[in-house]
């Protein structure tokens, strides 16, 4: 796809991975708004970057998705790419987890990375496809391919988007709406809580990678043990998620 010319809307993008792509949006000539929970993460944006547009509201409720639909409709009818990146990463043992009385705790996040990305790609959809030139992209995780059996809800909330991410390109492919999947490894970034993945790829070199690929056209593609992720093997699956497992179970014992 093309970077510049576009008006781009970024969930997440105040920081971490979406904040490094709303960077490269606007380094290449793009608009960009950037939603997010955390008032203070998006003056922090804003002040380095005064041309973007911010908006605040919680993506987990499906009313202020509604009213971040219908106010960029008033003030960005221009909009033509939608990326939906905000997500949440939750570790825990099952066998600990008080599903009676914090189910709501566990539930956020199935309503972030599930019912937000869903709900705003079936509201923006008709928007885009009106377009010339538009496109959706949806970032899932390598976690979608070889779950982490330590985050059970994320892996598995990332599965079911690269499925919709599937559909959704089908029923787009008339269209002019490119539907791209970015599937991050772990990444440097203060996902699940600060410190967890100091150990991932650097923010820069990820974002340079997917910006790259998404100018050769590309529309589904991670980096590094993700990218190959993509790809194994059932066998290979099993493998690999059983390694991850020893490697890590004891951090919820």
């Amino acid at each position: 796809m093309k970077l510049s010319g576009h008006t781009v809307l970024i969930t997440g993008g105040a920081t971490g991975i979406g904040r490094a792509f709303a960077e490269r949006f606007l380094k290449a000539g793009s608009k960009v708004i950037v939603c997010g929970r955390r008032e203070t993460r998006l003056q922090e944006f804003k002040e380095q970057f005064p041309e973007a547009a911010t908006y605040s509201c919680d993506l987990t409720e499906a009313s202020e998705r509604g009213a971040l639909f219908e106010w960029v409709m008033k003030n960005h009818p221009d909009l033509d790419v939608l990326v939906n990146n905000a997500g949440i990463q939750q570790r825990f043992n099952i066998l600990k987890a008080d599903a009676m009385n914090e189910w709501d705790y566990f539930n956020m996040e199935i309503r972030s990375n599930i019912e937000a990305p869903f709900h705003l790609a079936m509201l923006f959809a008709p928007h885009l496809a009106e377009k010339k030139e538009a496109a959706i992209i949806n970032v899932t995780s390598g976690l979608a391919f070889t779950p982490m059996a330590i985050a059970p809800i994320y892996s598995a909330t990332k599965a079911a988007l690269h499925s919709f991410t599937m559909s959704l390109r089908l029923q787009l492919s008339q269209t002019a709406v490119e539907v791209i999947e970015v599937a991050p490894p772990a990444v440097n970034t203060d996902l699940g809580g600060v410190g967890l993945h100091t150990f991932g790829a650097n923010v820069d070199e990820f974002a340079d990678s997917i910006f790259a690929g998404l100018e050769e056209g590309k529309l589904e593609f991670g980096f590094g043990t993700s990218a190959r992720a993509l790809r194994l093997s059932r066998d290979e699956i099993d493998e690999t998620c059983k390694a991850m497992y020893e490697r890590m179970k004891s951090s919820i014992e």
